[in-house]
């Protein structure tokens, strides 16, 4: 039987999702949990790999069992014998077509920026900080350049393995809720360190180092060396992976626990 899984963790104590030999990876934490469960190996594949210190929300995984459990004890099982920074949050029986990645039509990521003078104590890894007052409504704009289907070489990791820089990104959003801007980006796909590299030049831009208009420049440029800096992993989240009919998954409580709701609200207001 295959299942699919929603996955939540905090990625601060992980080498990133892939399970590797001399590090410690999220995917194995998974598949140790949900091979207790099956009495037998059980092996995962995700919607999206994150980086060292990524977190994710709303992950999605499918795996396939040689023995029948129900959903929920997927899940409870799963998350007895898992460390407490990362939990199946659901479960659901699919269709042997189902893959968790090449399935999916569409991801959404969030940066979240402390943006104060000071430090945060409990947004340690939990947020990017940025001494600098930032503009929001000046990173909006700019964002709204990088909209369609572009060649990403300039917000590309070099170490990144896609075949192709090519990229459609549906929407991107920034706006402020107190102390803090957020970043909410969807796409087709990502390649390596994007929304961390599109982070980093927006609050550059956001900080007044560079012009708005200058985003549709370091686009056409597709040269890694002419966008900014790589925003620090603890400020993303991997929030959902967007799947076709007849496949409908619970959303991530966590969203609205990371300015969700208040970002919400303000989608009928402008941004200056």
């Amino acid at each position: 039987m295959r299942f699919a899984a929603g996955i939540e963790y905090i990625g601060t104590r992980y080498a990133g999702w892939q399970a590797q030999k001399h590090a410690r990876g999220v995917q194995a934490e998974i598949e140790a949990g949900l091979s207790s469960v099956a009495a037998a190996p059980i092996e995962v594949v995700c919607a999206g790999r994150t980086d060292a210190g990524v977190h994710g929300l709303g992950q999605v995984v499918h795996f396939d069992s040689p023995v029948q459990r129900p959903p929920h004890s997927w899940m409870l099982g799963a998350n007895t014998r898992m460390p407490d920074d990362v939990a199946v949050r659901w479960v659901q029986a699919v269709d042997e077509s189902f893959h968790a990645r090449y399935t999916a039509i569409g991801r959404r990521y969030r940066y979240v920026i402390h943006n104060a003078r000071s430090r945060s104590a409990l947004w340690l890894n939990r947020a990017a900080w940025w001494t600098y007052p930032l503009d929001a409504g000046v990173m909006h704009q700019a964002g709204q350049a990088l909209l369609g289907e572009h060649d990403f070489s300039s917000f590309r990791a070099a170490e990144c393995q896609s075949r192709t820089p090519w990229r459609r990104i549906e929407s991107l959003r920034v706006r402020r809720h107190g102390a803090f801007v957020i970043i909410d980006i969807q796409a087709n796909a990502f390649v390596h360190h994007m929304v961390r590299n599109i982070a980093g030049t927006l609050m550059e831009i956001g900080q007044g180092k560079r012009d708005k208009a200058s985003m549709a420049d370091i686009l056409s440029a597709r040269n890694r060396s002419a966008a900014g800096v790589t925003g620090p992993a603890g400020g993303l989240y991997f929030v959902e992976a967007l799947y076709p009919p007849p496949y409908h998954f619970p959303a991530a409580d966590g969203d609205a626990a990371l300015f969700g709701t208040a970002c919400n609200a303000l989608e009928s207001s402008s941004v200056d």
